[in-house]
């Protein structure tokens, strides 16, 4: 299963978001800037994860957007399924012998159970952690 630069943007305004919660809302813009990403870019993927209820918006001069709930409460299988559909590694399961079926419904299940057990607040943990030699990428 490849993610792609939806999947990988989306989790990184997501983790953004977490970092600052609580603390108001964000201006996209500011996100764009911080992670050097398209603001066009992420204000194609924003609608997305409003609609779904992982973030809100506030509008006004001192608007932007903040998580709709606590990051320890917002996986990242949530987020990559929102904006990349289903999780499986391969399409057309039938298709295929039983052998490599079960292979691919095994991968399937790690994948999922490796994203639906890792929150955001996992991940922005992860990401303080990169002072101590380790570093995540998004």
């Amino acid at each position: 299963m490849k993610i792609s630069t939806k999947g990988r943007y989306g989790l990184t305004i997501v983790v953004v978001l977490g970092t600052k919660y609580g603390e108001g809302p964000i201006p996209l813009r500011q996100i764009a800037e911080e992670q050097s990403l398209s603001e066009a870019y992420l204000e194609q993927l924003i609608p997305v994860l409003r609609n779904n209820g992982i973030v809100k918006s506030v509008r006004g001069a001192y608007g932007g957007y903040m998580l709709a709930r606590p990051p320890s409460e917002i996986t990242s299988g949530e987020v990559i399924r929102i904006l990349e559909g289903p999780i499986q590694p391969v399409d057309g399961l039938d298709d295929v012998d039983v052998p490599q079926r079960e292979l691919w419904k095994r991968m399937a299940e790690a994948i999922r159970e490796v994203l639906d057990t890792t929150t955001i607040e996992d991940l922005m943990k992860t990401n303080d952690s990169a002072s101590d030699g380790y570093m995540f990428y998004i």
